[in-house]
């Protein structure tokens, strides 16, 4: 068997922390990473011990589910709840950051972005990307590496 590489093995983390998430119209995970070491993990859900969409629906404003935390703004929670520096640190997405959570990975501190999908990508996101010189690198993921598609398919 072929050694996987670093940005297969950290996108499939992500995409296994996709397969926890709750959010009916879209999975998603996301992996901080500093030193080819994992510090945490995210994916979208709603916040602990609340509703989730799978079992209540979606809550929908402005066509954007307000119950779900998106799954880097999770993993960016998990590192201030434990008190794990994200400074210099990359993040693996499985999809495009959202503009909001562009402007909380740029405030932590994260100096690149790797994602596998495009979605909804943002112009003035990318724009601020560049102005704060965040690396931003697609990385497709080959998800029949490990038969993916029957975990993340709802």
């Amino acid at each position: 068997m072929k050694r996987i590489e670093w940005d297969q093995y950290f996108m499939a983390q992500s995409f296994l922390l996709s397969s926890r998430s709750t959010c009916t119209r879209l999975s998603v995970g996301a992996t901080i990473v500093r030193d080819k070491r994992i510090i945490a993990g995210g994916y979208n859900g709603s916040i602990a011990g609340g509703d989730h969409c799978i079992d209540k629906g979606c809550y929908v404003v402005d066509n954007h589910c307000v119950r779900t935390i998106h799954a880097e703004m999770n993993a960016l929670l998990q590192c201030a709840k434990f008190g794990v520096p994200t400074e210099g640190a990359e993040i693996y997405v499985t999809h495009f950051p959202c503009l909001q959570c562009t402007k909380s990975i740029i405030q932590a501190g994260i100096n690149v972005i790797y994602y596998a999908e495009d979605y909804k990508n943002d112009p003035y996101a990318l724009e601020l990307l560049e102005q704060a010189n965040v690396k931003v690198e697609k990385v497709p993921f080959d998800k029949t590496i490990f038969n993916f598609d029957e975990a993340t398919n709802k």
